[in-house]
This record gives structure tokens, C-alpha cells and sequence, in this order.
């Protein structure tokens, strides 16, 4: 029964990847596609590791299983949040339809801060 359950939690994580990787081709800038697959990619594949660890027929792969879903879960969401502020700073700009920048925003708030301590 286990391993039904597993099966089925790893398919709807293959799911969640498919939808990430769709994101990817048809969003229109780095942003919008960075968040796409940083949210659905980082979901399916803990989702597939912890339907492995619920149909792993070992304590050994249920243990790997889970150290890996974790250290996907610390590491993507940073790594995306690196991408797009590189990308930020390196003056990619954001699709027209955009709505708020952020970064732009606590830039501006930074330089306003950093003059008035100049003066």
C-alpha cells in the first residue's frame, strides 16, 4: 500500500516539474520565469523524494531521500533569489506588463539613505 502512495506522490511530482519546465518556455522575462520554476521545480522535486521515501524499501534510502528534499528546499528558493538579483543588477529589464520592482524600489530607498548620511 506504501508504495502505491509513493508512486502516486511521485507522479504528482513529475507533474509539478512538467509545469515548472512550462513555465520556463512560455513566460515572458528572466523574473516571471524564475519564479515559475524555482516554485514548481523546488515542490516536485521534494514532492518525488518524499514519494521515494514513502516507497523505499530501506531506512537507509528513506534517510537519504529526506536530507536531499531538504537541502532542495534551502537551496533553490537562494539560489533563485541570487539569479534575479544578478540579473537586477546586471540590468535585465522587467517584461512591460510588470507591474511593481521592488528592487528598483529598495534601491532607491538605500541611495536616499546613504545621501542623508553624507550630509
Amino acid at each position: 500500500m506504501s508504495e502505491l502512495i509513493g508512486h502516486i506522490i511521485i507522479g504528482i511530482g513529475v507533474a509539478f516539474d512538467l509545469f515548472g519546465t512550462l513555465g520556463l518556455v512560455r513566460l515572458p522575462d528572466v523574473y516571471n520565469r524564475l519564479q515559475a520554476a524555482t516554485k514548481c521545480v523546488t515542490l516536485g522535486t521534494c514532492l518525488i523524494l518524499i514519494g521515494v521515501a514513502v516507497s523505499a524499501p530501506t531506512g537507509q534510502m528513506i534517510s537519504r531521500a529526506i536530507i536531499c528534499a531538504v537541502f532542495v528546499l534551502l537551496t533553490s528558493p537562494v539560489g533563485a533569489h541570487a539569479l534575479a538579483r544578478g540579473a537586477h543588477l546586471g540590468g535585465v529589464k522587467l517584461w512591460e506588463g510588470s507591474v511593481v520592482d521592488k528592487y528598483e524600489e529598495d534601491a532607491e530607498q538605500v541611495a536616499d539613505s546613504m545621501a542623508r548620511r553624507e550630509q
